[in-house]
């Protein structure tokens, strides 16, 4: 980064000595590096230079777009070639309204459908479920069989328009309904663009949207990795995601480092199911957060290609390029929108979402204004895509590749995003692997260790957050909040019952006595749940098999 390492530290000492200290003693500054850290509590030093690169190979390290090891982007041409994919996540109440917002967003320009389910469908029950009661619809879509499927994609061209799925323990069945309705209308499976969220370590380490053990949920997650490689090559049957481990209140290390560790797991249970990795690499996507503090963002992502990269080629050994990729989509950080003066949202929603964009995401979403009192309203979504657009068209952000690489503070940041991540594997290594850290509990006490941090930095007004203990008023709500159809669970449960009715169910108990089967065997089970789909059976009446095969998961207490 320079050519003469001692010329360059004596130009800064003397700049400290004739400009900065002059400086501080003017302004009476009393400690001249306290309480600047990034929000996830790392120390932020004054200023960077070269010197805090002294170990970073350019081309090696930084490298250019396109070239391994990916850390300023994986596309050479970055935005001036192909602009993010516009996915607003959408879904609320009944198939019908979700699909009606689905066309909206189409038409005020989003190019992509992310569906957000509502609990008993991301628990895998039927909406008439007792243990479901009361949450119908309020935080996604409803679906409880095909009929809604084909319902929530009515009109809509999917094999023009790829659709992201946010659903988890279930999302074998969710999936097996979106390619049955596909299938329906005469669309050929591999046509199908999108991703299937699919990622089960993270709901045991943060969301907790868990149905069965955690071995038997790897079997379902590689049993969707092996059909999709045989299947579905336009496909991501996984999006390893670490979005909602950073809303749980993890660090961005921990985010990074847990994500990867949950890709990582996967990789290795696909592999010892006797994939090549150059099969099934390529179609593995990520999902991560983009919280408020706008540098160590950008960085993560940055540290994020580069140990993925260097993970697939040089630990996994695959040959492919596409292999080494690390392709991901950023959603803004919910858990940082206010219920206060929720307007503001807006500025924290444009910061994030420009952090996605320099941190070269591939994907994005932006979250509406309101989105801390209610789904979002039609208004607010419009303004959460037009920030998007705002910033594709008129920041000129998208004109230049990678515009920060080579900042000496993104870098030095990225640097420490990745040994802090590397750190973490080792660690991880030590509890046994993912999948036994998670187990026992230690992923889930780091995360809340950290979150406890936080929330004790905004108790005691340290960590300042706007109208909440800076600058707040006792203003009224003035937005309009989302108002959905009274009579839609109705509707729904009309529906349900009336497949229950007409449909063969000599065949449906058939379908369900061969996936008992197979679930007790070792055969992918994506082929029977499927069938069981056509025919169909029910997500809770599938999930209940499984269930019966399998078994719950019992979270382990961490005091």
């Amino acid at each position: 980064m320079f050519e003469d390492r001692d010329t360059y530290q004596q130009a800064q000492l003397e700049w400290e000595a004739t400009t900065l200290e002059p400086a501080l003693a003017k302004s009476g500054e009393p400690d001249r590096n306290a309480g600047f850290t990034t929000i996830s509590g790392e120390p932020i030093n004054r200023l960077y230079t070269a010197l805090d690169l002294a170990g970073n190979a350019a081309i090696n390290d930084i490298g250019f777009p396109g070239h391994y090891p990916y850390t300023r982007g994986i596309h050479p041409t970055g935005y001036r070639g192909k602009l993010w994919t516009m996915r607003m996540f959408a879904g609320f109440g009944t198939a019908e309204e979700t699909n009606n917002r689905f066309k909206y967003l189409l038409a005020q320009g989003q190019t992509g459908l992310s569906v957000a389910f509502d609990m008993p469908t991301l628990y895998g029950r039927d909406t008439d479920h007792p243990l479901v009661e009361g949450e119908f619809g309020k935080c996604g879509v409803a679906i409880s069989s095909l009929a809604d499927m084909e319902l929530l994609f009515d009109g809509i061209p999917i094999d023009r328009v790829t659709t992201s799925m946010t659903i988890n323990s279930p999302a074998i069945v969710i999936w097996a309904m979106y390619i049955a309705a596909a299938e329906k209308r005469g669309i050929p499976i591999e046509k199908l663009g999108g991703t299937l969220q699919n990622d089960i370590l993270k709901e045991y380490a943060a969301q907790n949207e868990y149905i069965f053990p955690v071995q038997s949920s790897m079997r379902l997650v590689v049993d969707t990795i092996e059909f999709a490689t045989r299947h579905m090559p336009k496909w991501n049957p996984v999006s390893v995601s670490g979005y909602h481990i950073r809303e749980a209140g993890a660090t961005a290390a921990q985010e990074l480092a847990f994500t990867l560790g949950d890709g990582l797991a996967y990789v290795k249970a696909t592999l010892k199911r006797g994939l090549n990795i150059d099969d099934f690499a390529p179609r593995l996507s990520f999902f991560f957060n983009a919280h408020n503090d706008f540098f160590e963002e950008i960085a993560k992502y940055r540290a994020a290609r580069r140990i993925w990269a260097r993970q697939m080629r040089e630990v996994f050994g695959a040959q492919h390029e596409r292999s080494w990729w690390l392709r991901f989509h950023t959603q803004t950080a919910g858990v940082a929108l206010t219920a206060q003066q929720p307007e503001i949202n807006i500025v924290r929603v444009a910061l994030q979402a420009l952090a996605g964009v320099l941190g070269g995401t591939q994907s994005l979403h932006t979250d509406g204004m309101d989105e801390a009192l209610a789904l979002p309203s039609e208004k607010a979504v419009t303004i959460a895509l037009r920030t998007q657009q705002i910033i594709a068209e008129e920041s000129g952000v998208t004109n230049t590749v990678d515009p920060l690489g080579g900042s000496y503070f993104v870098e030095a940041l990225t640097d420490e995003l990745e040994r802090q991540c590397l750190h973490y594997f080792e660690q991880i290594e030590d509890q046994g692997g993912m999948e036994a850290a998670l187990e026992r509990g230690w992923v889930q006490n780091e995360i809340a260790e950290a979150s406890y941090r936080f929330q004790r930095e905004v108790d005691n007004g340290s960590r300042g957050i706007v109208a909440v203990n800076r600058y707040a008023t006792p203003e009224p709500l003035e937005i309009p909040l989302l108002a959905m159809d009274p009579e839609g669970e109705k509707k729904h449960l009309a529906r349900l019952h009336q497949i229950r009715v007409r449909r063969d169910n000599v065949v449906v108990q058939q379908c369900l006595q061969a996936l008992h089967a197979a679930a007790s065997g070792e055969e992918n089970l994506m082929y029977p749940i499927l069938e069981a789909v056509r025919a169909y059976a029910t997500l809770g009446e599938i999930c209940d098999v499984l269930r019966a095969v399998f078994g719950i998961f019992q979270e382990v207490l961490v005091v």
